[in-house]
């Protein structure tokens, strides 16, 4: 059990210890912060695997941090640069119980880490990379994944950035207003990145990783419930995710492998979940501008109506057309030929599909196989062993195995 509960509990738990941590002792002290998280869960890990796992896991995970922060801060210069000089100006004794793991300042201290990391002195990519790490718990081999780099390149970055910000000598606080919605798009983007690692994993040989998706829903909702953060594009964000979410149970098989669209079984959609996501979108009309994040939600809204008519494609396809003009994306462009195909037919989708020329992705090659399919087989083929070779989990290579079989039969 342990094994299994760890990773999670790092997952969930490991951000919000740094975050405290670091709102505590301040963002020059950042790697202290994480190598206090990191080996509260080393102990956890011994402990647990001799006494078993205790009653509530979280609240040991909190007081074995809080413990071993107090150690620190009594053996090294913390202590005798910043406690001392307080206790020679008549301050008698020092609170170590002012680190505060009450469930208010974790969720305070987790927005304020957002928007601290989100500094405009650094550089965008650096800003996504440390949120991903801090806030999300990602490993390096994660972020490179998702920044489609490797790892030597994501641990520089990310050096440079923590230090550009001691130098800043940056707070961990909510800024101004108008700091704010400067640094609330890289906000979003993160959470944006954070959802679709998940919604499209490539890592740990899983085709979706809820955690990672629930994780992103939970951010984006501290930024719903915050007064100063409750703005259009962010009921926007988290409608898109609750829509893509209420499809979890219908998009993977009992063997992990991703069913397509079409084959769904519609009855395991999750109707509390597109109510909630009609709810944010409502939410999000209050603005004037319109974000991508608001057309990303109207198409995932329209995936969640089960009816298969054309009108609710060419609907489909307009909304990516107004989402491209927004912002050009090639997999947005990639999805755009599914929709073109629903309304107009395989044949013009073909014409579209293959303009794209994503040669390292193997999403691109599939659809491409399935929209062959029907029309020239031996295309279809040719195309699902190109993503067969270039697919990266195991549960794609299965999922496209079966379309080659299936064509061969």
């Amino acid at each position: 059990m342990t094994d299994e509960l760890l990773p999670h509990l790092f997952r969930t738990e490991y951000r919000k210890i740094v975050s405290v941590l670091s709102r505590h002792f301040g963002f020059d002290q950042i790697e202290i912060a994480e190598d206090i998280a990191s080996d509260t869960f080393l102990t956890a890990s011994e402990v647990w695997g001799l006494n078993g796992v205790p009653p509530n896991p979280s609240a040991w995970l909190y007081t074995t941090a809080k413990n071993k922060a107090k150690n620190y801060l009594h053996r090294n210069s913390i202590y005798e640069n910043k406690i001392v000089p307080e206790l020679k100006l008549g301050k008698t004794e020092y609170n170590f119980n002012e680190i505060d793991l009450s469930p208010q300042n974790i969720n305070d201290s987790q927005l304020q880490m957002m928007f601290a990391v989100c500094h405009p002195s650094i550089s965008v990519e650096a800003q996504i990379g440390l949120s991903l790490r801090i806030l999300c718990g990602f490993g390096i081999e994660e972020i490179a994944d998702a920044f489609l780099t490797n790892k030597e390149t994501i641990n520089k970055r990310l050096f440079r950035a923590k230090e550009k910000l001691r130098e800043e000598k940056i707070k961990i606080e909510l800024p101004n207003t108008s700091e704010i919605d400067e640094r609330l798009e890289t906000v979003l983007k993160t959470i944006y990145l954070l959802f679709n690692e998940g919604y499209y994993s490539v890592s740990q040989n899983e085709t979706l990783r809820k955690d990672l998706c629930l994780e992103a829903m939970r951010l984006c909702y501290m930024l719903v419930e915050n007064k100063n953060t409750n703005k259009p594009q962010v009921n926007a964000l988290l409608s898109l995710m609750c829509f893509h979410a209420s499809r979890f149970e219908a998009r993977i098989d009992k063997n992990g492998e991703q069913i397509l669209y079409d084959d769904q079984d519609v009855s395991l959609w999750d109707s509390d979940l597109i109510r909630k996501g009609e709810y944010f979108l409502n939410c999000s009309a209050s603005g004037d501008k319109i974000s991508k994040y608001h057309i990303e939600a109207a198409i995932a809204y329209r995936h969640t109506q089960k009816e298969d008519s054309k009108e609710k494609w060419e609907n489909i396809l307009q909304l990516y057309n107004q989402l491209l003009l927004i912002e050009y994306s090639p997999i947005a462009a990639l999805n755009r030929t599914y929709a073109l195909s629903k309304a107009n037919g395989k044949e013009e989708a073909i014409i579209e599909a293959e303009k794209l020329n994503l040669k390292d992705y193997h999403f691109y090659f599939s659809l491409l196989g399935e929209l062959y399919t029907g029309v020239d087989n031996k295309k279809a083929k040719q195309n699902f062993l190109k993503a067969l070779s270039i697919a990266k989990t195991q549960t794609d290579k299965h999922g496209i195995q079966k379309k080659i079989d299936k064509l061969v039969a």
